[in-house]
């Protein structure tokens, strides 16, 4: 099937697509927020500009449309998985399959939560993919400096996920937050000094 619109109309309705203040992000905002967790947005700073920025916590926090930002890989992932962690385990789990092409990308396949247009296939597989690269690169680079990256996808935050994903959203906060602020330990360092003699006599000299 060929595309039914013009460069010119694709690209109008490519503009017109919101990248911020979707709603999934207001979702995962809004649950933050009334359970009294701060954070900024959109913060240029960060690499890669995550959604939702929480710096006493070092987490950066995307929430990824699941087609643009391509869900479909995720297949081989557990239930429930969030973070950076998980998009690792995916693709090691397809590569060990041996689903990936030849130039080491994998392969991008429907999804419970999302389908590929069948008209132009190729522009949206290899639009999806630049995407996914390009959010690979920015992960690593936040992990490398001591960031937490929790992705959370918008299949996730249906009315049936949403409490089941944020909880697991608040622990990994937690966890990291304890991890950053936990106490190291001060090395003892012995040094041998004259033991005191209790009750010891005054030697006093010859009158």
């Amino acid at each position: 099937m060929t595309d039914r619109l013009t460069p010119k109309q694709r690209h109008y309705v490519m503009s017109r697509i919101r990248s911020k203040n979707t709603k999934p992000e207001l979702k995962v905002r809004q649950w933050l927020w009334q359970h009294g967790y701060r954070y900024r947005l959109n913060v240029k700073s960060v690499p890669g500009k995550p959604d939702i920025v929480m710096r006493p916590y070092r987490t950066a926090i995307f929430v990824n449309g699941c087609f643009w930002h391509g869900h479909f890989v995720l297949l081989g992932v557990r239930s429930g998985e969030l973070g950076v962690d998980a998009l690792r385990h995916c693709e090691a789990s397809f590569r060990e399959n041996g689903r990936s092409n030849p130039d080491n990308t994998l392969i991008i396949e429907n999804s419970n939560c999302c389908k590929i247009p069948q008209s132009n296939r190729d522009y949206w597989v290899n639009k999806i993919r630049r995407n996914q690269e390009r959010d690979q690169r920015n992960y690593q680079i936040l992990h490398d400096n001591g960031w937490q990256v929790i992705v959370v996808w918008e299949c996730q935050l249906t009315p049936q996920l949403i409490e089941e994903t944020m909880l697991r959203v608040e622990l990994l906060l937690n966890e990291h937050f304890l991890a950053l602020h936990q106490p190291k330990a001060v090395p003892y360092e012995y040094q041998e000094t004259p033991a005191a003699i209790a009750a010891e006599e005054e030697c006093y000299g010859k009158r």
